[in-house]
């Protein structure tokens, strides 16, 4: 099969197109024919010699988390995706190839029915982001009613969908962004915006019950400053991986509840985040789709640090494109 892949780690041009085995189903595997496949910073990280590198078994290394795609086969008979179903989910990279290739394979756990109101390449832009909003913002920090959240960089693959769970949740939420991007935020939903060029957000807040912290010190020490505006039993939710290394230490001695998250697959979250897809409460915004091939393009343009949404490479056409119901 073809894929994307990586000799060693390195710069964006080590990505290069390849064939390989493809690769073989067991037990409660699923094999998937890969249309689309989102593009995420720690995609770009172990590429770079971060992430999760040290766990690659072997090269070549394909790439790749977040997928959508068409069931080639099921485990068995009666398993409830057979061939042909539209799914969409995460792949266990470096544990098993990713999704920068026609084919992958996966566990019936990480897998579920794509949105129907969704393309696969606006499929393959939801899982690992979503989830990771799902987790910090419902899980972790129980976004409901009355709640004051604060979500930095809201613009990006997992703001934009942070900002719309803790509205649908009820919370009045307020997000940073650069400049071009406050008219988007409103249009998420939410309640203030905060241009994070012009305004240092603490000097306007305080007193919130939840911080979700997507940036960490990398920039002007954001971490730090955001837990000076929350309440005492608040609590910061942070997720970039190596972000803010003193987080726990800087938060025990301000009082304030702080946890890193890392994301899990779930094929029954997902469920839920595809029911709020498809009543329309939720919505997905791919910023740029490349094909296959130009996937080193996508990695230099993520690690750029300014994507609205998420970036997706196409893989292999989608059927309902070939049919011309969608354009």
């Amino acid at each position: 099969m073809r894929a994307l892949v990586i000799d060693r780690p390195g710069p964006a041009d080590e990505l290069h197109l390849a064939e390989v085995d493809a690769p073989i189903a067991v037990f409660d595997e699923l094999l998937v024919r890969v249309v689309a496949a989102g593009v995420n910073p720690i995609d770009a990280k172990t590429r770079a010699g971060g992430g999760v590198t040290k766990a690659i078994p072997a090269y070549p290394a394909v790439l790749g988390l977040d997928f959508s795609g068409i069931v080639v086969s099921a485990p068995y008979e009666a398993f409830p995706l057979q061939p042909g179903d539209e799914v969409f989910g995460i792949a266990r990279v470096p544990r098993t190839p990713g999704s920068y290739a026609e084919l992958l394979t996966v566990s019936s756990l990480n897998v579920t029915r794509k949105p129907a109101r969704l393309s696969h390449v606006e499929a393959a832009a939801v899982p690992v982001a979503a989830l990771t909003a799902w987790g910090m913002v419902v899980d972790l920090a129980a976004a409901a009613p009355g709640q004051r959240m604060l979500i930095h960089a809201g613009s990006g693959g997992v703001g934009h969908f942070a900002v719309q769970f803790a509205k649908a949740f009820g919370a009045h939420v307020t997000a940073t962004g650069s400049t071009r991007n406050l008219d988007f935020l409103r249009e998420l939903g939410a309640d203030e915006v905060i241009d994070h060029t012009q305004t240092r957000f603490e000097d306007v807040l305080s007193g919130l019950d939840a911080v979700i912290d997507l940036v960490g010190n990398v920039h002007d020490d954001t971490g730090t400053r955001s837990l000076g505006v929350l309440r005492p039993g608040g609590i910061l939710v942070n997720a970039p991986t190596g972000s803010w290394p003193t987080m726990a230490a800087e938060a025990a001695a301000a009082g304030i509840r702080a946890t890193g998250f890392k994301v899990a697959p779930s094929g029954h979250t997902l469920d839920f985040i595809t029911e709020l897809i498809d009543d329309g409460a939720v919505r997905v915004h791919v910023d740029r789709v490349f094909p296959l091939a130009e996937g080193a393009a996508a990695h230099r343009l993520i690690e750029e640090g300014h994507t609205r949404g998420k970036i997706v490479l196409r893989v292999t056409d989608d059927p309902a494109d070939a049919a011309g119901v969608r354009s």
